[in-house]
């Protein structure tokens, strides 16, 4: 299983499930790394900068530089930076948002905008959907980080940015662009960075329509673990499939 260059793990549900590490993931990166490879982890959560991202995993052991971190929401900014400079930006998001959006030097409004971006806020209100949707009507474009309906914590599955997106989607009938997975853009974003081959990458994660969709999309290799939202029995059933089904990943360190 060292065959490739290029491992992309996904965190909620791959690597952890809210502050608890999965064993076996952990296991799995002290694995790669014992063999000098450094895993990348790509995740749709926007809520985190890439700093407290590398803080948390680091408190499961898990040490990796920030640049091998990459989340929807750094996606997000950089799209904002090449297809909308200098336009201003409506943000529903959190802390993870605001610092990518910050270190583009994004401008953002607490009004009527050009451009609305929306991440996971865990302090929603009426009032901000409100705005989010009069500057779409006015013609903003719409940009969201994820797709995500739920992602799993400790409790459970719980609402996702998906969720809040689809009703600003249904009230102005307006589509978002979506920049995490199962779109490209994180992915590409380091492929074009560290010059990969397709064949040289596989995606793993725990969730079917992100995570696996990903890589199916790009033509990478895929590996499925039974630890999150998409259960083993779901994933057979598909179309297409993953490369690899794994009960956990323990059973690529056997």
């Amino acid at each position: 299983m060292l065959n490739y260059k290029a491992y992309f793990l996904d965190l909620d549900g791959t690597v952890y499930k809210g502050k608890t590490p999965i064993k076996e993931a952990v296991d799995f990166v002290h694995y790669l790394q014992n063999n000098g490879i450094d895993p990348f982890f790509v995740t749709n959560n926007s809520s985190m900068t890439q700093k407290q991202l590398q803080e948390k995993i680091g408190k499961m052991d898990i040490h990796v530089d920030t640049d091998h971190i990459i989340s929807s929401s750094i996606a997000a900014a950089n799209y904002i930076e090449e297809h909308f400079p200098k336009k201003s930006v409506f943000m529903i998001g959190e802390s993870g948002l605001q610092d990518a959006l910050d270190a583009k030097q994004v401008a953002r409004s607490e009004d009527i905008a050009d451009v609305v971006v929306m991440g996971i806020d865990r302090s929603i209100t009426y009032e901000k959907l409100a705005t989010a949707c009069l500057s779409i009507r006015a013609g903003a474009a719409f940009i969201s980080t994820n797709g995500d309906h739920a992602f799993p914590d400790e409790r459970g599955l719980v609402p996702g940015n998906g969720a809040f997106t689809k009703l600003v989607e249904y009230s102005t009938g307006v589509e978002p662009i979506f920049m995490g997975k199962p779109e490209p853009y994180m992915l590409t974003f380091i492929q074009k960075k560290y010059g990969y081959k397709n064949e040289e990458m596989i995606m793993i994660g725990d969730n079917y329509l992100t995570d696996i969709l990903t890589g199916i999309h790009m033509g990478i290799h895929t590996a499925h673990v039974n630890s999150g939202v998409t259960r083993t029995e779901e994933v057979q059933m598909k179309p297409s499939q993953p490369t690899y089904c794994l009960e956990s990943l323990h059973e690529w360190i056997k």
